[in-house]
């Protein structure tokens, strides 16, 4: 079953941001807090908090709570709609780019039987 539009669109909105991939490519290695996730970027705390909030909304990423950390998840599973999505729509171009290839090849046959049909009565004429 596929997501609804409105979820694909709210997570590629949250893939479309580098830093928010690298975010996500950084949670995939582990649970990380919101200091440990903005040490490698020069942007501010608020900015990394706003990023980290498209994110949970995007539900992409979950926020917990362990004594005074706040630790962040990956929710990989969030990604698989996206997954979904792109292997249904490959699929679709397949279909048509194999559909395309049988059209040009019976294309091309009917060309070539037409010039080797032709040749012959130039001949024979």
């Amino acid at each position: 079953m596929s997501a609804p539009a409105s979820s694909l669109d709210a997570t590629f909105a949250a893939l479309a941001d580098p830093t928010r991939r690298a975010i996500l490519a950084r949670l995939a290695a582990g649970e990380a807090t919101v200091q440990e996730l903005a040490a490698p970027f020069e942007i501010s705390l608020p900015a990394i908090s706003k990023h980290l909030k498209v994110l949970a909304g995007a539900g992409l990423i979950t926020r917990g709570r362990d004594a005074q950390r706040r630790p962040c998840h990956l929710r990989a599973e969030a990604l698989d709609d996206i997954a979904a999505w792109a292997e249904q729509t490959k699929r679709a171009w397949e279909e048509r780019l194999d559909r395309l290839e049988v059209y040009l090849q019976e294309l091309q046959s009917a060309d070539y039987k037409q010039k080797t049909e032709g040749g012959d009565n130039e001949r024979d004429g």
